[in-house]
């Protein structure tokens, strides 16, 4: 395999095929709803927000595809578990994970953070997901090329002042999504993968950086291309993060 992800040519690789987007309504993850949905695939879509995911549900459908829409808040964690049980009544398999919601949390020194903004900025950045990968694990494996994306930050690398809750979270996101490559590497068809977006005109980038200009940043949609090709049934690399702003991916240490 070649270090950079190649998206299929076929004009639906992913027809027939079910994938679930966190985060699906705006920025990143619907950029990356609408890209795996062009592809071909069916899309799950969880948000909080019933209208917005109305609206991608339009947009899915004007590209040819179709869409289940699951509101849901990441920190209802029972309703993540309830997932893979009624994904599995409805589908019987589950074969496209993007792990994209988020949240960037209080910028503020540790010794000031508020305890619940610190308990909510884990519950949506890192314990959603490990309840996902608990409720989805099953189904992956039931796919005949299962591929799981989680979207990290280049923030996991940084011990940057005022950063801690996003960074501390995202750090461990790729750990999880590590460990988890590493438990399935030898015992089924399921690929764990992570990404680093790199800056992207988000609103979170601009919350974040409100001097800064969106328009010197790369669109969702670019990075979106990036997590599609992750997602192909051909991607056969797992335990590996994608570095979108220098087109590469890094290697983990394997462990022993």
């Amino acid at each position: 395999m070649p270090d950079i992800p190649v998206a299929d040519t076929s004009a639906r690789p992913l027809a027939g095929r079910i994938a679930l987007v966190t985060g699906a309504t705006r920025g990143i993850g619907q950029a990356t709803a609408l890209a795996l949905a062009e592809a071909g695939a069916h899309i799950v879509a969880i948000g909080r927000t019933t209208g917005a995911l109305e609206e991608l549900d339009d947009a899915i459908v004007t590209a040819g595809s179709t869409a289940t829409l699951v509101p849901l808040d990441m920190k209802d964690g029972e309703g993540i578990d309830r997932l893979g049980g009624a994904l599995y009544e409805r589908f019987g398999k589950l074969d496209i994970f993007v792990g994209n919601a988020g949240v960037l949390g209080p910028m503020t020194p540790l010794a000031q953070i508020d305890p619940k903004e610190w308990d909510d900025t884990l519950a949506v950045n890192l314990t959603a997901n490990w309840r996902l990968v608990r409720s989805l694990d099953p189904l992956l494996r039931l796919s005949t090329a299962g591929r799981a994306v989680l979207v990290s930050s280049g923030a996991a690398h940084k011990a940057r002042a005022y950063w801690g809750p996003y960074s501390i979270t995202k750090a461990a996101v790729e750990v999880l999504a590590r460990t988890w490559a590493a438990e399935v590497m030898n015992i089924s068809n399921l690929k764990v993968n992570l990404i680093n977006p790199g800056p992207i005109r988000t609103r979170m980038r601009a919350k974040a950086f409100p001097s800064e200009d969106p328009n010197t940043l790369p669109a969702p949609e670019e990075v979106a291309a990036a997590i599609l090709a992750l997602c192909l049934p051909g991607f056969e690399e797992t335990g590996r993060l994608y570095d979108f702003p220098t087109r590469s991916l890094k290697a983990f240490p394997v462990p022993v």
